[in-house]
């Protein structure tokens, strides 16, 4: 009976280390971007969005429900999430030489989206996982009637074929996907040359890491090389392909691939990509960030001023002029460059946060009905924004009002996705809140949808 139950254990142990790959990537396919931080930034998005809007619409979709958002992740990677957006790691972003292989990226994910491959992938996990349990009832049978190699042999062969149908549908889906976004790309008026060379750039960095390149059968994705040679074709026969790039759209990709270099890299690298010799518009913007991170805040003020020389009018060379401003101790001084760049960006909800943040921080009580206006506004246009919901909170407790403060903290929290803080922040402003008021309303439903979020944590434990 003892040798039986040790044996038995062993069988399961090895068992759920092998079928780990197929749980691991149904995993990935349901919650990639909880686990990672999202960058927000008003150029980026405003760029991203006019990056793909004819994308969008070429796939049948429709701009307004599609979000190209970036993750802040330096390895080179893209991909959707069962909705409409699409993923943009800022490594790719990085990685890219120009605005054009960036849009054949958004195609392609765009082309799962149209697709359906989250609900068919689903499917295939599904399926996989069927093939799998079926291994493991033939391989208890056999080892119970005494064969236990032969039993860990029917687990693992199942195991291997479960594996090897998921991996044969992934890989079916990408192929489907490069010839979706190829045909979004043709009918936007779009080169697919940003494309065939992003993927001779992942090609490259195939052979570095010695990646085999006989097949691509234990793969998820075709090799690099089997997708230029299929897109290459495609691409070269169609009327845009040798369509230059729109210049103004290149120039803005990269004074955005600098910032965000600056933002994300370390100095030291940023410096050495982008050296004091590189006088060009993305060479300062990338060491205005650079030296605002290295507590140089003079060197990057002079950086910023420079910029603001030459287009006194730019809103974000604005926004990073008052925001070092605001950083380095001095919001008085911050005020007028973001009021203005709030002004020149039809009160961008991003930028009007930290505005709102110059106001409450200069500790003047005249500048708090202004910063409690401009954040309001800005959370009527896009709250999604956790940072103005704070400086919102903010101005309701220095004004006393603890309940509108407690409710922008549960604001906050929930989109921060911390249930349980959410859950008492709401109940904390319910208290205080006159009933049946709509901000009452608001309160009790994010308590009712945090309360529920606590269980089902709970319920896993």
């Amino acid at each position: 009976m003892d040798t039986v139950t040790s044996g038995w254990n062993k069988t399961i142990r090895q068992f759920a280390a092998r079928t780990m790959a197929v749980c691991a990537i149904a995993v990935i396919a349901v919650q990639p971007v909880s686990a990672q931080s999202i960058l927000r930034d008003a150029e980026t998005e405003a760029l991203l969005a006019d990056m793909s809007r004819d994308l969008i619409m070429a796939a049948g979709l429709l701009p307004s429900n599609v979000n190209v958002v970036v993750i802040n992740d330096r390895s080179i990677n893209a991909f959707v999430a069962g909705t409409q957006d699409v993923y943009i790691h800022s490594g790719l972003i990085e990685a890219a030489g120009n605005s054009n292989e960036v849009q054949g990226v958004i195609a392609h994910e765009l082309g799962h989206i149209a697709l359906g491959h989250s609900i068919t992938r689903s499917e295939s996990a599904s399926k996989a996982t069927n093939i799998t349990i079926l291994s493991l009832l033939l391989g208890i049978a056999a080892i119970a009637a005494g064969a236990g190699e032969a039993g860990m042999g029917i687990m693992g062969a199942g195991q291997q074929a479960a594996l090897g149908k998921f991996l044969a549908h992934t890989r079916g889906e990408e192929a489907g996907a490069d010839v979706a976004g190829a045909k979004y790309l043709s009918q936007a008026g779009l080169t697919g040359k940003g494309s065939i060379n992003f993927f001779k750039r992942l090609q490259n960095l195939e052979f570095r890491l010695a990646i085999p390149q006989e097949d691509s059968y234990n793969r998820s994705h075709p090799l690099s090389g089997e997708r230029i040679t299929l897109l290459q074709e495609i691409y070269e026969n169609d009327p845009a392909f040798d369509r230059p790039i729109d210049p103004e759209i290149e120039a803005r990709f990269q004074r955005v691939k600098a910032k965000l270099v600056g933002y994300v890299a370390d100095p030291a690298e940023t410096l050495r990509d982008y050296p004091e010799t590189d006088l060009s518009v993305p060479g300062r913007y990338a060491r205005a960030y650079a030296w605002h991170k290295s507590a140089y805040p003079e060197k990057a003020l002079e950086s910023a001023r420079s910029l603001l020389d030459e287009s006194p009018d730019d809103p974000y060379f604005l926004e990073i002029y008052g925001q070092i401003l605001l950083e380095s101790g001095r919001p008085q001084e911050a005020i007028a460059p973001l009021q203005k760049a709030v002004a020149n960006t039809n009160a961008q909800s991003l930028i009007a946060g930290v505005y709102g943040h110059a106001l409450i921080a200069s500790e003047d009580p005249a500048n708090l009905p202004e910063a409690e206006r401009v954040l309001k506004a800005a959370l009527a246009r896009d709250a999604a924004n956790p940072f103005a919901w704070y400086q919102l909170g903010v101005v309701y407790e220095t004004r006393g009002d603890r309940p509108r403060a407690a409710l922008a903290s549960a604001e906050r929290y929930v989109l921060q996705g911390n249930a349980p803080l959410a859950l008492r922040s709401a109940e904390e402003a319910m208290i205080g809140l006159p009933q049946g008021a709509a901000d009452w309303i608001r309160a009790q439903d994010i308590a009712i949808l945090a309360r529920d979020a606590v269980e089902r944590q709970s319920r896993r434990r």
